[in-house]
């Protein structure tokens, strides 16, 4: 099956030179020259010499939709990618940008997935922000994760990550207690502050008081 990725872009450019190959068979037409131009990966992979030359000139995307890889290729010729593939795919374009090493389509998803950060689906997003070195991702997850820790203890992902990745498991942990620490060291100096004003007030009016009876002890009275 041959899929077009409805771009204008596409249209006025010479005949597509490269197919883009899915998992399910789906074949993407694109161009070198886009491919080359907005990924260092691709421009590796195109650069390398084919065994033969007559061949036709495929490169292999596995592991994720169809539709997610035609999204992904849409947005290397546009820049742009819409709402609802955002809504479908963003999980998968923030592999892909990682992957093809597309910054632009990499921002464009962490700031997506931030705003559809949910207690069903945290569990997978911080994952795939370790895996996709995205660290503020990664951060809005563990502060979800903690504030939301009893709803997100019912999903199926974090059952899974129970049984099947240890070490992320203790770092979350490891992130929560540290975070109720800060908490309980805020607490702790917003009581100081508060006595501390208490204190300086209490200061300030003895001082005020003191200062009235000195003040009257030695006044003279007029006429007197």
């Amino acid at each position: 099956m041959e899929m077009n990725t409805q771009t204008t872009p596409m249209e006025v450019l010479p005949e597509y030179d490269v197919f883009i190959h899915t998992s399910d068979g789906t074949r993407i037409p694109a161009h070198t020259t886009i491919l080359a131009s907005v990924s260092p990966v691709f421009e590796n992979i195109i650069d390398q010499p084919r065994k033969q030359r007559s061949s036709e000139r495929i490169i292999q995307i596995h592991g994720v939709p169809s539709t997610a890889v035609t999204a992904f290729v849409g947005f290397l010729y546009s820049s742009s990618c819409t709402e609802d593939e955002m809504d479908k795919y963003g999980i998968h374009l923030l592999a892909l940008s990682h992957v093809y090493n597309v910054p632009q389509l990499k921002q464009r998803c962490i700031k997506g997935l931030v705003q559809r950060l949910t207690s069903e689906n945290v569990v997978d997003v911080l994952q795939l922000a370790r895996l996709c070195d995205a660290p503020d991702l990664r951060v809005r997850c563990m502060k979800l994760l903690t504030n939301h820790f009893n709803a997100v203890q019912k999903t199926e992902g974090w059952k899974f990550l129970t049984k099947h990745d240890p070490v992320l498991e203790l770092d979350i942990l490891r992130f929560m207690d540290e975070s109720e620490t800060r908490r309980e060291n805020s607490r702790k100096h917003r009581e100081e502050q508060g006595l501390y004003a208490e204190l300086s007030e209490a200061m300030e009016c003895l001082e005020h008081i003191c200062t009235e009876r000195v003040h009257r002890r030695w006044t003279i009275p007029c006429g007197g």
